[in-house]
């Protein structure tokens, strides 16, 4: 691919405003419960959404009493944005490298929500989050985990012999750029690219720019299987292997 990737969600804006909209989804079941309880938001503190979307998690934050700022580089996610919230909420439309409408240490709180895999400048984000967030500020990441859903790399098999379901891991420390669709199963033209970067990548990046991790959790899908003849090995695999990867870093006042 020529020229820059375009990693906007913008041409699904309505799709996924519609998934996120439905109640038994990975974000309303999973992440956000856990979000809260790791963010345990004060009343007036500042948080940024970033990569927002179309406002569901800044929706929720902003139920805390916190002051909640949300941007998103697709203009059309925005316009959702902004209709479904209350005008206390302020959307932007920005990349998230270049957040100039946010003055250095002015925010407490920042929160990347499976988008920072979808993201081509983890430097320039990096250092944006860093400028940002106040002495001891905090920032929060999830990100599907990059150790067992790698785009295009990974699978679920199933073991006849020992009647097991294990993941399957093609390749994981090499990086990669991998074109997919906004949308599973329609319009081939509406697509994105993913990063996929090892857990080592993510580490090293937040050090390099002065976060340092205080915090890791790893997440399982809540959705059992009820019936089937793998059922009890599917839902083994469930427990056992995470979907999600969540990281908690704080701003180092002074980089070492």
């Amino acid at each position: 691919m020529k020229g820059k990737p375009d990693t906007s969600w913008g041409k699904s804006a309505t799709w996924y405003d519609k998934l996120l909209g439905e109640d038994d989804t990975y974000q309303r079941k999973v992440i956000l419960p856990n979000l809260l309880r790791q963010l345990n938001l004060k009343r007036g503190e500042i948080v940024l959404d970033l990569a927002c979307g179309q406002g569901f998690f800044s929706n929720e934050f902003y139920k805390t009493g916190a002051k909640v700022i949300g941007c998103d580089i697709a203009e059309e996610l925005i316009e959702i944005a902004k209709k479904k919230s209350p005008k206390e909420i302020e959307y932007k439309i920005c990349s998230s490298n270049k957040l100039d409408f946010l003055t250095n240490a002015s925010v407490n709180k920042i929160v990347c929500i499976l988008a920072l895999q979808n993201i081509q400048d983890i430097i320039g984000t990096m250092k944006e989050c860093r400028r940002v967030l106040k002495k001891d500020g905090e920032f929060f990441l999830v990100l599907n985990h990059p150790a067992f859903r790698i785009p295009q790399w990974s699978s679920w098999m199933w073991d006849e012999e020992v009647s097991v379901q294990y993941r399957r891991i093609d390749r994981y420390m090499s990086e990669d750029k991998v074109k997919i669709q906004t949308h599973p199963g329609t319009d081939p033209s509406k697509f994105t690219f993913s990063f996929h970067r090892p857990l080592q990548y993510y580490f090293k990046m937040l050090a390099k720019n002065g976060l340092a991790v205080t915090g890791m959790e790893e997440w399982i899908s809540h959705r059992q299987t009820t019936t089937g003849p793998r059922k009890e090995a599917e839902n083994r695999s469930r427990i056992e292997i995470p979907l999600f990867m969540f990281l908690k870093a704080i701003k180092l006042w002074k980089r070492g």
